[in-house]
C-alpha cells in the first residue's frame, strides 16, 4: 500500500510509462519517466491507464504495480522531519 499520495501518483505514472521492469532503470531514469508520463497523461490519465490494465490484463497488472511501487520507493528519497531540522540547524 502506498505511504502517501505522491508515492501513489508516481507509481501509477511509472506503471503507465513505457519503462519495463526488465529494463532495470536507474533512479534518474525512473524519475524522468514519471515526470514525462505525468506531463503526457496527467494524474487522471495515469490512473485511467492503470485501471484499464487491471481490467484488460489483471494477471500481469498486479505484478507491474508491485514493481512500480517498489521502484518508486527506491528512486525517491524520503525525508523525515528530523532530517529537515538537522539540515536547517
Amino acid at each position: 500500500m502506498p505511504q502517501n499520495t505522491f508515492e501513489a501518483v508516481r507509481a501509477e505514472a511509472l506503471f503507465a510509462s513505457s519503462i519495463q521492469s526488465s529494463d532495470q532503470p536507474t533512479g534518474v531514469e525512473v524519475r524522468g519517466a514519471v515526470a514525462a508520463t505525468l506531463r503526457k497523461f496527467g494524474i487522471r490519465g495515469c490512473a485511467a491507464a492503470v485501471a484499464g490494465e487491471y481490467g484488460d490484463h489483471p494477471d500481469t497488472a498486479c505484478a507491474r504495480m508491485t514493481w512500480a511501487l517498489a521502484t518508486v520507493r527506491a528512486s525517491y528519497p524520503v525525508y523525515v522531519a528530523r532530517d529537515m531540522l538537522a539540515l536547517a540547524g
